[in-house]
């Protein structure tokens, strides 16, 4: 399906809040609830929306910085690439120096994020890995 500027806007408002009713997205852009709900599912179908999410506030989770060294062997966005699949995996960057990713892991609490640090060691291609609990958000 052809993405238009509506779909665009559309997809904008549910990033904003993807509590808004269709009711309220078709006030802002002058069309019925109905319209709206066929052009999400149309979203949805095609793959443009792919799940919608629920992000608990950061006092209520705990989080780690995961480093991630590859074999030189192996290819570095494969294993990026399965990372991002694993519970709890909120960020994966490639990166230069000692390391070859970094990842952020979002819990509810250390043992949920000991044992997705336990499945992203067991990705093949994974040598070492070097991680640290974020005590607090500065800014």
């Amino acid at each position: 399906m052809y993405k238009d500027k509506i779909d665009e806007k559309i997809i904008g408002f549910l990033k904003e809040d993807s509590r808004g009713s269709f009711v309220d997205i078709g006030k802002k852009l002058k069309l019925s609830e109905s319209a709206v709900r066929r052009r999400v599912k149309n979203l949805v179908d095609v793959g443009t929306i792919k799940k919608f999410t629920l992000e608990m506030g950061e006092e209520n989770t705990t989080s780690a910085i995961v480093l991630v060294s590859v074999d030189s062997t192996t290819d570095t966005s494969k294993v990026s690439l399965k990372i991002a699949k694993l519970d709890g995996v909120k960020t994966v960057y490639e990166i230069t120096g000692q390391y070859d990713i970094t990842t952020i892991i979002t819990a509810d609490s250390i043992a949920e994020i000991n044992n997705s640090i336990d499945a992203l060691r067991k990705i093949p291609g994974v040598v070492d890995t070097n991680t640290v609990i974020i005590l607090r958000k500065v800014i």
